[in-house]
């Protein structure tokens, strides 16, 4: 996917909005950019994300992204302080994770220890434990989602929610989004108008990125893979998931404990996936968790639930995200030849067309609307 350039300098995107001063670049997407900014007010660092205004980049997975953050509000995901527009981005101002992505700590280091992966595992399913409560499916757990805090023992944050359903305010998940790695066998071979338990697919998720954390290894890939084109790449991942095909490397010792928890979880028919109490409780996850920790969440859940986001905030939000989808009248030019040109994002209507459209793009790891 094309990265988008800036179209002027940040001081002149942020005309109008003094409080935030750039400290340097964070990351540079298909839809926009990041920055680590210092928020004058409260001398606090924030990563501010600038997505570009007009119906190219502004969707309903960006609205659903922004109410549903809104609600969640728990240690283990990154906070969301504040939503404005400028002239030519919708612009999230949200809690800085300073040590990157869970992608690149677990890179580093070629895998983890179990002991260390079971540390960041434990986290996750409280924080997924806590946005399922929420009555919010994520749709799009992983590693690269995952942000790290500065601590010795990075505390994980949950990010990115733009593929999130609220179960208390969206229709039941029909759609194939998510990051193909990560795609869950009914997500994949799921058809218009049929409906999956988008809970069910994170626990798949969530094995995924378990597999990785001690392997180093994504499951449903093989070595031999690299010589294939790349459509011949995905789709032959594809049709293993679908098959529930892995195998645990043998050049990782792994106990017996976390294999059998990856293997529950990594099953295809979701009704046979434990639920995320039963992997809670499962031995290898239990060991070394303080008891207090299961209960973590329930305090959490009743505050949130007492302090949810106004109709009225809501609104207002809606408001500024349908603002944010018109084009401005000096930037009318540069949306046009941008759609005229063939930009956006190809539609998939089908596995075939999954393949070839994902695979074109050579970003296996990015996520996707795969309607």
């Amino acid at each position: 996917m094309a990265a988008a350039g800036p179209v002027k300098s940040l001081d002149a995107i942020l005309e109008g909005n003094p409080r935030y001063q750039k400290v340097k670049d964070l990351s540079r997407g298909a839809f926009g950019f990041v920055v680590l900014a210092l928020d004058k007010q409260t001398g606090e660092h924030v990563a501010l994300k600038f997505i570009e205004r007009g119906p190219l980049h502004i969707n309903k997975y960006v609205e659903r992204e922004i109410v549903n953050h809104m609600k969640l509000r728990h240690p283990h995901i990154i906070g969301l302080r504040e939503v404005f527009l400028t002239s030519s981005h919708l612009v999230l101002a949200m809690e800085y994770a300073a040590g990157g992505d869970l992608f690149r700590y677990v890179s580093a280091r070629r895998g983890l220890p179990e002991d260390e992966a079971r540390w960041f595992f434990q986290q996750l399913m409280i924080a997924v434990d806590y946005c399922h409560r929420m009555g919010v499916s994520s749709r799009d757990i992983k590693l690269e989602n995952t942000l790290l805090d500065g601590s010795p023992r990075p505390l994980i944050k949950l990010a990115d929610f733009g593929f999130s359903k609220d179960a208390n305010q969206h229709s039941a998940p029909t759609s194939r989004v998510g990051t193909p790695a990560y795609l869950a066998p009914e997500v994949i071979s799921n058809q218009p108008g049929q409906v999956y338990d988008g809970q069910k697919a994170d626990l798949w998720s969530c094995g995924v990125l378990l597999f990785i954390l001690v392997t180093d290894q994504y499951p449903f890939r093989r070595p031999g893979d690299e010589n294939l084109k790349p459509n011949q790449k995905l789709n032959v991942m594809l049709q293993r998931i679908l098959r529930a095909d892995y195998t645990f490397p043998r050049n990782k010792p792994l106990s017996d404990s976390v294999r059998d928890l990856i293997g529950r979880i990594l099953v295809q028919d979701p009704a046979a996936r434990p639920t995320l109490q039963a992997i809670q409780t499962h031995p290898w996850f239990m060991q070394g968790l303080n008891p207090a920790a299961l209960k973590f969440n329930d305090a959490i859940v009743a505050e949130s639930l007492s302090n949810q986001p106004s109709q009225a905030v809501l609104n207002e939000v809606r408001s500024i995200v349908h603002e944010a989808g018109r084009v401005a009248p000096e930037h009318e030019s540069n949306q046009m030849a941008k759609i005229g040109g063939g930009g956006g994002d190809p539609v998939c209507d089908s596995l075939d067309d999954l393949v070839r459209c994902v695979a074109s793009s050579d970003q296996q790891q990015d996520s996707f609307d795969l309607r």
